[in-house]
């Protein structure tokens, strides 16, 4: 039997190869699970009733490319926190979860070729492990770009040779980070846009974790190749309401750009989609036109900021982040300080190398450790002082 090659050289996903590390060991304590990035808010109240009004549409195939009603409520929200008006209908593909459509993006938007060679996408280094697999679908060659303190934990994609950014067909870009919690601001923005229109590549801008942040809203991709008069296609913008409403488990994402490239999105996902039930459709419409289960999610995060400032204050190398709810947390090494924390205090969390690649004998992440602030705020401050006990002091 012949198989593929092209998937042969990935690395044990992060999850697996977490619990091949930590599982044959005993906790040192009572177990505190601070490492996926699956919120434990409560999600609106209303959404069990959506559901059961709605139900009479799991009998029926789903629309394919959302709900006129969900298309709205989309393009709604998008000029409400953007400023950026764009067509319902053409512009906007709901997904199930942007997993999804990171990944079946690359497939429909990539070209075969750019410039006559093999195309090249970009990706953060560390960074959603997706990007990378896509990349490698459709055959072109994933570059992993620094996303370190020394670049601000972004990637620096203007660094790259020429020759590098001319063969570029994609970029992708998370902001804020996953893992480090770094923010694009608008310079960024528009020195990455520009860049993107000089070589000519597309911007895959995913940001699922816009909505938890300490202060100011972050600045999106769209709403700066806007203001910048930008081509309309240059930009993919993705997000989803796992982490804005905390209902992960919904599958409700969407991506929206220009109408040429959600046209071809449209086209893949009619052959091979898995378009969400209707009556989880009819929930999305509602969550992405309400804003005050946001504002309370928010406040959460809030404390949850103050609670991890204060229990890392002075520590040497702590940076808070400035969205989301991980903690990128500066260790001698990932990997060792992870078992130790398990053996010792029966806390869980993630090494940093295992969401990054190594390049050219450097793995950026390998002396970090992520950890998710998504517990109950008790738990999170006990896992959190247990950590700090356990890896900072004596």
């Amino acid at each position: 039997m012949a198989f593929p090659e092209r998937f042969s050289n990935l690395p044990a996903y992060a999850f697996p190869r977490l619990r091949a590390l930590l599982d044959p060991h005993a906790p040192g304590a009572d177990p505190i699970d601070m490492t996926i990035g699956e919120p434990k808010h409560a999600f609106p109240d209303w959404v069990s009733t959506v559901i059961a009004d709605n139900a009479a549409g799991f009998g029926r195939y789903p629309a394919n490319d959302g709900t006129p009603e969900l298309q709205a409520a989309i393009a709604g929200w998008i000029q409400r926190r953007y400023g950026v008006s764009i067509d319902a209908a053409t512009q906007i593909l709901p997904l199930n979860g942007t997993r999804e459509g990171l990944f079946n993006a690359c497939i429909a938007l990539c070209p075969e070729t750019k410039r006559g060679k093999q195309p090249v996408v970009l990706t953060p280094n560390p960074f959603y492990q997706v990007y990378a697999v896509a990349a490698l679908a459709v055959g072109a060659e994933p570059v992993y770009v620094p996303a370190t303190d020394a670049t601000g934990n972004l990637p620096d994609y203007a660094s790259l040779p020429s020759d590098i950014l001319d063969r570029t067909a994609v970029a992708y870009i998370c902001s804020p980070a996953n893992p480090q919690g770094a923010v694009a601001d608008e310079s960024y923005w528009r020195d990455l846009i520009s860049l993107a229109e000089q070589h000519d590549f597309q911007i895959f801008s995913d940001e699922c974790y816009s909505e938890i942040y300490r202060e100011a809203p972050p600045v999106g991709a769209l709403q700066v190749a806007e203001r910048m008069g930008a081509d309309p296609e240059r930009v993919v913008l993705f997000n989803s309401l796992s982490k804005r409403s905390n209902l992960a488990g919904l599958r409700s994402g969407f991506a929206a750009g220009g109408p040429d490239s959600v046209k071809r999105l449209k086209q893949l996902r009619a052959y091979a989609g898995a378009p969400l039930p209707g009556p989880l459709q009819a929930v999305a419409a509602r969550a992405w036109s309400d804003e005050d289960h946001v504002t309370r999610n928010r406040a959460l995060y809030a404390e949850k900021y103050e609670i991890a400032d204060d229990i890392f204050s002075g520590l040497q190398g702590y940076m808070p982040p400035e969205a989301g709810f991980f903690l990128w947390l500066p260790v001698d090494d990932g990997e060792a300080a992870t078992l130790k924390l398990w053996r010792e205090s029966g806390v869980r969390v993630l090494p940093g190398a295992y969401l990054a690649r190594e390049v050219n004998g450097h793995t950026p992440g390998a002396d970090r450790i992520r950890v998710a602030m998504v517990a109950e705020k008790d738990d999170m401050r006990r896992g959190l002082t247990r950590l700090r006990d356990c890896l900072y002091q004596g």
